[in-house]
């Protein structure tokens, strides 16, 4: 009997401690120093929410940077689907995908003979990544200027300002936040 109530004590006080009074200790300073990161870090453009900087999003019009593939969800960036999106290496239908998005990526420069960027045929992990390699976003300057009017140069400007360098100096690889980079060339470079 002295085991039981001692082992439920334990789970008493553990359960107190690491179910409600950490969370609230991690909630509290969340909201104190990183509010904006604890809330989701929503981007607003004119009044309202337009994404967030942490999730991916489907860009189309060949004005934007478009995102990495995304197999998260029916339609792609969906992240209550978030989960591993790539084909395995043994998956026949994998040389395939690439090939095609290979294929739709060329047509930003046609006649480039240099390699695609491979974030630009294959998903991320989670399938919801906001970032691009500058690379990959560099690939696409060619027809976001040609849609736009205006020279690659400037396209590639913006980019360029959106480069975030690798987490502490050295986790992670150089990055460019696609949503942040499409409001800022709204901002920056006439829309016919």
């Amino acid at each position: 009997m002295k085991l039981i109530l001692r082992s439920s004590l334990y789970v008493i006080v553990l359960t107190v401690l690491l179910g409600g009074i950490y969370p609230a200790i991690v909630f509290g300073l969340g909201q104190l120093f990183w509010k904006d990161k604890a809330n989701g870090s929503f981007v607003t453009h004119e009044g309202r929410v337009v994404g967030s900087e942490l999730i991916g999003q489907a860009f189309k019009n060949p004005k934007y940077l478009h995102s990495r593939p995304s197999g998260a969800g029916k339609d792609g960036y969906d992240p209550t689907s978030s989960g591993g999106t790539n084909k395995g290496a043994t998956d026949a239908d994998l040389a395939k995908s690439i090939a095609a998005a290979v294929e739709e990526a060329r047509k930003d420069r046609p006649g480039d003979s240099r390699p695609v960027p491979a974030d630009l045929v294959t998903s991320s992990i989670s399938g919801v990544d906001p970032h691009l390699s500058p690379d990959a976003a560099f690939w696409q300057a060619a027809r976001i200027a040609a849609a736009r009017g205006v020279t690659e140069e400037q396209v590639s400007a913006v980019i360029r300002r959106h480069i975030e360098p690798r987490t502490l100096g050295f986790l992670g690889e150089s990055r460019v936040n696609v949503l942040l980079t499409n409001l800022d060339l709204d901002r920056s470079l006439p829309r016919p």
